[in-house]
């Protein structure tokens, strides 16, 4: 076990001889699997032995979370990647800066629809409802079939606006040329609420985190296309988010967040421990589902259908392995580009110099620094040139990531963002490429 130096068994700051400012600590989470290294650190006692003192909070919805930090009544939490700039640019109902020093997971998410509706899907064009990955052809014959029928437009649920969710979902939708403006309805339901919203009927898929599409699939109630990792490979799911104001009148304290975090995430992303992160995430307490249902993606497989064995997918959980804990500011570019394509932003604004205030790679440097730990000495990369794991040479050691293709085949060069908008045919931009250019040389 490691030895717990002299200055953490004193609540001492790693980086001085100050002390934290504060040592009890509210945080909110959302209940899915990817809320496991708040948890973990919590069960497992990575938060105590950095000196703090946390109480975790169960939150029904992410627009939960966000007020109760923005109020102070929560002084952190598990957070939508998005979130921290949509708040910082008062998208919604709330403007307020906050920040991200770490990302709590890769991936994590999948598309499901209800049985019903996959019938549909098979009968039109089987060889599309079979193939893997599978494209949205399929469901563009059902939608039209539908039009031509009659029907009501189908609905699609995320649980979030401004959620890697909502632009995965669009991101597929969109590359089999589904308008998810015009050809589908999307609405907002709390996770732990989407599978009996699928099997009522109100809804006819959605976009969640894990276990809510397992959850789906073993009670028969519906059927996963697709997870997120085959849309993007790797990309980042939930972060750590602060209000900014609390990470400057608690540097010592956040640091000391980001210590156990950093710690906890290693844990976790240790195979031999994943049986027991499961047993505790499925507590009452926190994520509230079947140990057997949590455990399907968080040990590497990944269950489909109800009638079809489990598929490897090794890499549908990852905390800590391919620097999954950083917090690229490419991926917030990335997602401003989203907000941009489907018309949440409607306003000129500079991507990287919005990407620098909110994604925070510096503080995170000194978390990692002080435990010893690699970390990347660049704060931008270039998505969708990988299909297998690569090494990061820009690092204080060489690093490992992981693949990082789109579906669609398409590269992201974080420096580039107004030639990467240009190759979306669909989209609902509110703003001309030409007017974002002036303020993005």
């Amino acid at each position: 076990m490691t030895l717990v130096p002299q200055w953490l068994r004193a609540g001492v700051h790693a980086g001085g001889g100050e002390g934290l400012e504060k040592t009890k600590l509210n945080l909110g989470f959302i209940p899915l699997t990817d809320c496991a290294p708040l948890v973990i650190a919590h069960e497992k006692g990575f938060f105590q032995k950095h000196g703090l003192e946390v109480t975790l909070s169960r939150e029904v919805s992410w627009a939960n979370v966000r007020d109760k930090v923005f109020t102070g009544v929560l002084d952190g939490g598990h957070m939508l990647a998005a979130m921290p700039i949509a708040t910082t640019l008062g998208l919604g109902e709330l403007k307020k800066p906050t920040i991200t020093a770490l990302s709590l997971d890769l991936n994590g998410n999948a598309i499901t629809v209800s049985q019903d509706l996959y019938r549909r899907m098979a009968e039109l064009d089987p060889a599309a409802a079979a193939e893997r990955p599978m494209s949205a052809r399929a469901l563009k014959q059902a939608i039209e079939a539908g039009r031509s029928a009659g029907r009501e437009s189908l609905c699609f649920a995320t649980v979030f606006p401004f959620s890697t969710h909502n632009y995965m979902l669009r991101y597929w939708l969109a590359a089999g040329g589904i308008d998810p403006d015009r050809d589908v309805r999307l609405v907002v339901i709390p996770p732990p609420h989407m599978v009996s919203y699928l099997s009522s009927g109100e809804i006819d898929g959605y976009c969640v985190g894990e276990p809510w599409n397992a959850q789906a699939v073993t009670t028969g109630v519906g059927r996963t296309l697709i997870t997120d990792y085959e849309i993007w490979n790797n990309k980042p799911e939930k972060v750590l988010g602060v209000n900014r104001d609390w990470a400057e009148r608690h540097p010592n304290t956040h640091r000391a967040l980001l210590m156990a975090l950093l710690e906890t995430a290693r844990w976790i992303d240790q195979s031999e421990n994943r049986i027991e992160v499961v047993d505790i995430l499925a507590r009452e307490d926190y994520v509230n589902a079947p140990a057997d249902v949590v455990k399907m993606s968080m040990t590497g497989s990944f269950h489909y259908q109800i009638d079809a064995a489990p598929t490897p997918l090794p890499d549908f959980n990852v905390f800590f392995r391919y620097a999954a804990t950083f917090p690229w500011r490419s991926h917030a570019v990335w997602f401003i580009t989203q907000m941009y394509r489907w018309g949440q932003l409607r306003a000129p604004i500079d991507m990287r110099k919005l990407a620098e205030e909110v994604y925070r790679p510096d503080l995170y440097r000194e978390a990692a620094q002080a435990l010893g730990l690699p970390c990347p000495t660049l704060d931008y990369k270039t998505e969708g040139q990988h299909d297998e794991p690569w090494t990061l040479r820009e690092a204080s050691e060489p690093l490992t990531l992981g693949a990082d293709r789109f579906l669609d085949g398409l590269v992201f060069d974080p420096f580039r963002p107004m030639d990467y908008l240009e190759r979306f045919e669909l989209h609902n931009r509110q703003v001309t490429l030409d007017a974002l250019a002036r303020v993005n040389p």
